[in-house]
């Protein structure tokens, strides 16, 4: 800190700002610059192909590009009149200059938001943290519009207090309801990429990590508490320290049970009797006999109490001042004693105080996970979005990239991440960088570029995620976005996929896990049947009423001019000749304008191409 002093003084006064300056621009040389990075692991790249005599694929055409991008930064697909724009804009920079734009919108943080929340509450252990998901959907898609560094937001997840349906950071923990071994598996798994739920157990049988190393990190987590605003309300429910709910809570380490029977036992029987039960024990005496009374003597031992409170204390969210590693030849027993500790022990561990709170735990934990120090960290989130982007990652799947599974390409990770680093954790700059690499814009992958055991020359067709397709599908039938946001039907018309409902039953349908390997995710009959025979997508390519193909018949009388419109529409493209002969023999065949079009419609939005990324 400066003192006054010093700043009174004009000469100070400008050396400071000079001094301020030159930092500044020290910073601005510093920073890695997203066209540089993405050269240079273009670079890479190619060396690595070049020495497995490898040719890449060639640069997508500029309407894929587009619908590619638009999708990878929106969830949704570029309208006719962006993929025409696109087309005839000339400028050298022009996708550079998409992408900018394209991350400076909303949707870009509102189409990330439902992916994080995917990852996040597709494995959530306890079913009612669904009723924290719009508030966790509202405060990520604010995090990434305003571009808040990575460690920044992760700090806030781990750290999350408050009302879960206000408190959207409060969602990975809720989603677990607070239990120290469900949340730190989920932080380990999906903040840095290592599985460590198998080390619950035993120790882990396809990596280094050790029983005690898991419930070390576990311990870092056993005084937040998960539970209802109010007693007996099911639908709020708040995240907070367990040192917030008043004097003895949670306190069962401190409770002799031997010297409370000691005291109540006046038959010195060595048990406590109804008539020697004193206070809450006296007010809930026959309650508790249902769960401690295993003898079924009517009375109560210093055993019997001490089993019945750490059954209370294994519930869910209740929380507890110390955490215990569980003894698994024993059950019963309070088990060891376990002291926060992190896993990578390359690390400097943190010196917490032995009764450490739960804010010092949990500030500690993410000071850890969040650390420089921490490559994990980096390679984690770098390996995850270079993974969506491209349809294939430096490892897979994308959450289980220990120290003994296999990376390719490693230096193309490493350095990629410490740059992303050296960006200040800028989530912004990682998505600008890998969309300015050849590797993410090269064709996609065919007969011809399709080498075994070799990544990155070309591009896979990936399964679109659920909220894509969704988006994607309201788009091509007029719903406008903003209605789609705020989840109303509008003027009383009747529109398809206008309600947010319909779009979590959508999910339900076609959802699935994002860190499943994308070669894994296919398309299964129920998706396909619905569809093929929606009412909603019945009621969308009607050539009658206000739908979008019922405009362009009226429109034009000119089939091709139409075709055109569709396919712009629906697949963002124009047609191959092929494909114009094969449905002007079609129109033909039918003889009826109106329903050989509605049938085009329906093949195009039923086609692989459509509900793929290309």
């Amino acid at each position: 800190m400066l003192k006054r002093s010093v700043l009174r003084s004009g000469h100070a006064f400008f050396a400071l700002g000079f001094t301020v300056l030159a930092v500044a621009a020290t910073s601005l040389q510093a920073e890695p610059s997203p066209a540089n990075t993405a050269a240079e692991v273009d670079r890479l790249i190619l060396n690595h192909l070049e020495s497995a005599g490898v040719k890449p694929a060639g640069l997508v055409n500029d309407e894929d590009f587009l619908r590619r991008v638009t999708l990878d930064l929106t969830g949704t697909i570029p309208t006719p009149r962006e993929t025409t724009l696109f087309g005839l804009d000339v400028s050298p920079t022009k996708r550079s200059a998409v992408v900018n734009r394209l991350m400076e919108s909303e949707a870009f943080g509102e189409s990330w938001s439902r992916y994080w929340s995917d990852v996040i509450f597709l494995r959530a252990t306890d079913q009612r943290s669904r009723i924290g998901k719009p508030a966790f959907q509202s405060w990520m898609a604010e995090q990434l519009n305003q571009n808040r560094p990575w460690d920044e937001i992760v700090t806030a997840l781990i750290t999350a207090k408050g009302n879960v349906t206000e408190a959207g950071e409060t969602g990975l923990i809720f989603a677990h309801s607070g239990e120290p071994e469900e949340v730190a598996a989920e932080i380990s798994r999906i903040f840095m990429g290592i599985q460590l739920s198998c080390a619950n157990c035993h120790d882990h049988p396809m990596d280094q990590w050790t029983r005690e190393q898991f419930h070390q990190l576990a311990a870092f987590l056993p005084r937040v508490t998960v539970r209802p605003e109010s007693p007996g309300d099911i639908r709020t429910f708040t995240v907070r320290s367990i040192e917030e709910l008043g004097r003895g809570a949670g306190r069962d380490a401190n409770i002799n049970f031997a010297q409370l029977v000691r005291v109540l036992d006046r038959n010195r029987d060595g048990k406590i009797a109804r008539t020697e039960a004193r206070g809450i024990l006296a007010r809930r005496f026959d309650e508790t006999l249902k769960y401690a009374d295993r003898d079924k003597d009517g009375m109560f031992t210093a055993e019997e109490l001490k089993d019945v409170q750490l059954q209370a204390n294994n519930q869910p969210g209740r929380g507890n001042f110390e955490y215990y590693m569980p003894n698994l030849d024993d059950p019963s027993s309070r088990g060891e004693l376990m002291q926060p500790a992190f896993f990578i022990e390359e690390m400097s561990q943190p010196r917490l105080p032995r009764n450490a709170s739960d804010d010092q735990r949990r500030s500690a934990l993410a000071a850890l996970i969040t650390s420089p120090e921490n490559r994990w960290f980096s390679r984690a989130f770098v390996n995850r979005v270079w993974t969506e982007l491209l349809g294939e990652g430096f490892t897979t799947p994308v959450d289980d990239m220990g120290p003994e599974r296999l990376v390719s390409y490693g230096d193309v990770l490493d350095y990629l991440s410490e740059e992303f680093v050296a960006s200040g954790y800028d989530v912004k700059w990682l998505y600008q960088t890998i969309l300015e690499t050849e590797a993410y814009q090269r064709q996609l992958s065919s007969a011809d570029t399709q080498h075994d055991d070799i990544l990155f020359d070309s591009v896979p067709a990936t399964r679109l995620r659920a909220d894509q397709i969704y988006n994607s599908v309201t788009q091509i039938f007029g719903v406008p976005r903003a209605m789609r946001r705020a989840a109303r039907a509008g003027d009383g018309m009747q529109m398809p996929f206008a309600q947010d409902r319909q779009r979590e039953q959508f999910a339900g349908l076609f959802g699935f896990d994002p860190s499943t390997p994308r070669d894994e995710v296919l398309g299964d009959v129920p998706q396909a049947l619905f569809m093929m025979n929606s009412p909603q997508l019945e009621r969308g390519i009607r050539s009658r009423g206000f739908t979008q193909l019922a405009r362009l018949l009226r429109e034009s009388e000119n089939d091709e001019v139409v075709l055109e419109e569709l396919y712009l529409l629906i697949l963002c493209r124009t047609p191959r000749d092929s494909e114009c002969e094969i449905h002007e023999a079609y129109l033909e065949q039918v003889g009826n304008r109106d329903e050989a079009f509605e049938d085009i419609m329906w093949s195009l939005l039923n086609s692989t191409e459509f509900l793929s990324r290309r």
